[in-house]
């Protein structure tokens, strides 16, 4: 989960939410940003954050018994083999981009012990077989990536409410094309993107929330009931090209 601390108690976002702003962000990028394979990049994409481990006593909460935010919690090899598992399933192009992510994600953990280093052998293993299967380059696949970062970038700036205030420019990371790009959000509310990367020169964006006011929680399980009973909301933002917007 997202977890925003506001004034009512707890803003909360799915993964699967962020994933799925991430895919609609790749969805509008502009023809010339996008890698081949499209549907299968922009399906890679929305499933980057599935199959969350499911909670068992208390994996949701801080040790205060509050809801924990996904940066609080180590990733998890058991999630990440269900998902490379589930993606199989679907098309090579997904399987190698999402075994890229989980490369990206668990690389700096090799050394903790035999199963991390071999599920990294194995993530090779498979892009490398995937590449020859697809007749594709590893620069190409590498850029392809870079989508699958930069809207992952993107939507977690939106999702965890990381928008500077005062029209100041916040860095969001290097795009397929190797630029560096930009967002400051407008005084008008306008999120500006430089330089501006969607094919349209304004669009809508946005991704389901719910609010939590209650603070504390005994254990997962009454968590997962008030979440259940959340009504679901809409964070929109609409991205504009021009200054003026």
């Amino acid at each position: 989960m997202i977890v925003n601390t506001i004034t009512e108690g707890w803003e909360v976002i799915y993964q699967q939410a962020h994933g799925l702003l991430a895919a609609e962000l790749a969805y509008y990028l502009k023809p010339e940003l996008q890698c081949p394979h499209w549907v299968d990049t922009i399906v890679a994409i929305a499933n980057h954050d599935n199959r969350q481990r499911t909670w068992r006593g208390k994996d949701g909460l801080t040790p205060a018994g509050a809801p924990a935010d996904f940066t609080l919690q180590p990733n998890n090899l058991e999630q990440a083999r269900e998902l490379m598992h589930a993606v199989r399933f679907q098309s090579r192009w997904v399987a190698l981009l999402t075994s890229m992510h989980m490369s990206y994600l668990y690389e700096s953990r090799r050394s903790e012990n035999k199963t991390t280093a071999a599920f990294l052998d194995e993530q090779l293993a498979l892009q490398k077989a995937c590449r020859q299967s697809l007749r594709i380059s590893k620069k190409q696949t590498e850029q392809a990536y870079a989508i699958m970062q930069w809207c992952d970038r993107f939507s977690l700036i939106l999702c965890r409410n990381e928008l500077p205030a005062d029209e100041r420019v916040l860095e969001i990371t290097a795009g397929p094309d190797g630029r560096t790009y930009f967002v400051k959000q407008l005084q008008t509310g306008v999120v500006h993107v430089e330089p501006w990367p969607f094919a349209q020169p304004q669009l809508e964006v946005q991704v389901e929330y719910r609010i939590l006011k209650q603070l504390q929680f005994m254990d997962d399980k009454e968590l997962a009931q008030a979440l259940h009973e959340a009504k679901v909301q809409y964070k929109k933002w609409t991205l504009g090209q021009t200054l003026s917007s």
